[in-house]
């Protein structure tokens, strides 16, 4: 760390477990804004925070814009009223969501495992021949 206030691309990305290609994409997408040490850039305790923010959401399947659009609400909105209605709602049609994928994929697997058996049956009838 470059000191107890400040974080580098590198320093940042190793202690989050991401690539340093990763961090810049966030930038790129606008959702980070580091301060510059001359042509280094810098993060602060509150960057950090928001990257880990992001990456959160990342890993429960909302989008940059859904991302975006609730760190926003966190700088406008002091009380977090507002932000925390947001995320609830966001956070419950991502259940809903996902609730459906797992009745989908409980069916497929189900689907799956018949056409298994069905081919260990056609394999034992062929080795019995």
């Amino acid at each position: 760390m470059i000191g107890d206030e400040f974080y580098t691309v590198p320093e940042l990305a190793k202690e989050l477990g991401i690539t340093p290609r990763a961090i810049r994409f966030y930038e790129t997408k606008e959702l980070l804004s580091p301060q510059r040490a001359g042509t280094t850039r810098v993060y602060t305790r509150k960057d950090r925070a928001r990257l880990i923010l992001i990456l959160r959401g990342k890993r429960l399947g909302f989008s940059l814009a859904e991302i975006r659009e609730f760190l926003d609400l966190y700088e406008t909105d002091v009380d977090h009223v507002e932000q925390i209605l947001m995320l609830r709602k966001k956070v419950r049609h991502r259940i809903d969501d996902l609730e459906e994928q797992r009745i989908e994929l409980e069916s497929v697997l189900v689907e799956l495992k018949d056409i298994e058996s069905q081919c260990d049956e056609a394999l034992q009838e062929k080795e019995g021949i």
